[in-house]
């Protein structure tokens, strides 16, 4: 028996939406993203106790708004605490799973090698060494052996990201979206068609050398608040210095205001894992397969950064004894 399209079509027309609702939501986890809040002191933060899977991958954030699982607000005995704090490069995003994050790659691979050990992951998109400090300044060290600063050669002269774009710009929700669909087209769809709108619009205004040396200053001010607030309470402190796309690729050079930010670093004492140096060596094949894109990197591109950290802080002692004032290996 055929139905006339009066009765066929309306079933289909609603059918369409519903199904694609419920594989948008149930297949690949949109409608339900991780969400943020604001906060004075450091821009914004994701909100606690989260636990979503989303584009088949499992994002979690503990009661401190680490993208960690929770944690004791005191560190259990004889186990080595260590806290990284940084920008999406350290958080990863939705694309990379949680156990594909570099804390969490770096934690696993010193429980293989015999030690008790936590690696808590504070960060966000977008966060610059203003924000690392805000966080700091709000929840402290947490009772962690080592701080590790990660910080990108983009993040030198970037401005302390503001609370402004939480909850009106897509890409920093602080509630859910009622429909799926609703966020595939507000976060997803609509960007990429105003980006091929707006292909001959001027592009965005670059601050000036005099601005951009000014921002530079700051941010180092930033750091020398950050690493005076860590050893007050006790931690260790050293860098993990990320690089872009174009630091490494197509050829290695030398970000202009790199040399200024080590100098600082050596002023301080502060020891520095240098992943541009590092990466700089590599075959160009290689170093390709660890960005995603100009500044985020790989599952590759995290486990290299995990590898490199490993027998650093495999050296460092985990028994019940151990003491903070220990110093960190010779990097």
């Amino acid at each position: 028996m055929r139905y006339p399209a009066k009765y066929w079509i309306p079933v289909v027309l609603l059918s369409l939406p519903i199904a694609s609702e419920l594989i948008l939501r149930w297949g690949l986890g949109l409608g339900n993203p991780p969400l943020l809040q604001a906060d004075s002191e450091m821009g914004y933060r994701f909100q606690s106790n989260q636990k979503i899977e989303r584009l088949g991958k499992r994002i979690e954030y503990n009661q401190y708004s680490q993208r960690s699982e929770p944690i004791s607000g005191e560190k259990p005995k004889g186990t080595l605490r260590i806290l990284m704090t940084g920008d999406s490069v350290l958080n990863g995003g939705n694309p990379i799973d949680h156990k594909e994050t570099i804390s969490e790659l770096l934690e696993a691979r010193l429980s293989h090698s015999g030690q008790r050990v936590e690696v808590l992951n504070a960060s966000a998109g977008s966060w610059g060494i203003g924000n690392q400090l805000g966080y700091l300044r709000a929840f402290g060290t947490l009772d962690s052996d080592v701080l590790i600063v990660q910080i990108g050669t983009h993040d030198l002269t970037q401005p302390t990201s503001t609370r402004d774009r939480v909850g009106t710009d897509p890409n920093y929700p602080n509630r859910s979206p009622t429909l799926a669909l609703q966020e595939l087209f507000v976060r997803y769809l609509l960007p990429q068609l105003a980006l091929r709108l707006n292909k001959s619009a001027p592009p965005p205004e670059i601050p000036s050398p005099e601005d951009t040396e000014v921002q530079f200053q700051q941010n180092l001010q930033a750091l020398q608040t950050l690493v005076r607030l860590a050893e007050r309470q006790g931690s260790g402190v050293c860098v993990l210095y990320t690089p872009n796309w174009t630091d490494v690729l197509p050829a290695p050079n030398f970000p202009p205001y790199k040399a200024k930010f080590f100098q600082l670093l050596q002023s301080l004492q502060i020891p520095v894992i240098d992943i541009h140096s590092v990466w700089s060596q590599l075959p160009t094949t290689t170093v390709e397969s660890y960005f995603r894109d100009s500044v985020h990197l790989t599952v590759a591109g995290n486990r290299a950064i995990a590898e490199q950290l490993f027998p650093i802080f495999s050296q460092l002692q985990t028994s019940p004894c151990y003491s903070k004032k220990q110093t960190l290996p010779n990097l």
